[in-house]
């Protein structure tokens, strides 16, 4: 089964990730959205499988920075847009375990994934 782990390189919540997987000795291959892209395809079968609401990183800087106008009443397919202009407000890590997708970073949410 191949892991794969989505998000941005200088992220510190992708730094932790990537650390608790190499310390449970689970190989991962990286995925930078930010340099190698992310296809529309992609990100819509994540908001399909987990809610793009989850997807969505609403307390992060590049969301906050957003006019108000255009973080208010979003929809799925406005949201699905501005992830897709603007890496940075997806969510990190996003995690394709081949079973399914685990959004974020906790050690506990982990360790259920990948038990012993």
């Amino acid at each position: 089964m191949t892991i794969t782990i989505y998000g941005i390189a200088n992220c510190d919540t992708m730094k932790k990730a990537r650390t608790w997987l190499a310390g449970h000795g689970i190989e991962a291959v990286f995925h930078d959205y930010r340099k190698a892209g992310l296809a529309p395809e992609k990100l819509a079968a994540w908001a399909d499988a987990v809610g793009w609401e989850k997807l969505l990183n609403r307390s992060g800087t590049t969301f906050r920075k957003l006019p108000e106008a255009e973080r208010s009443d979003l929809t799925r397919d406005r949201a699905l847009g501005l992830m897709l202009a603007q890496p940075g407000m997806i969510r990190r890590p996003v995690l394709e375990t081949g079973s399914g997708l685990v959004v974020g970073f906790r050690p506990d949410l982990y360790a259920a994934t990948f038990p012993g």
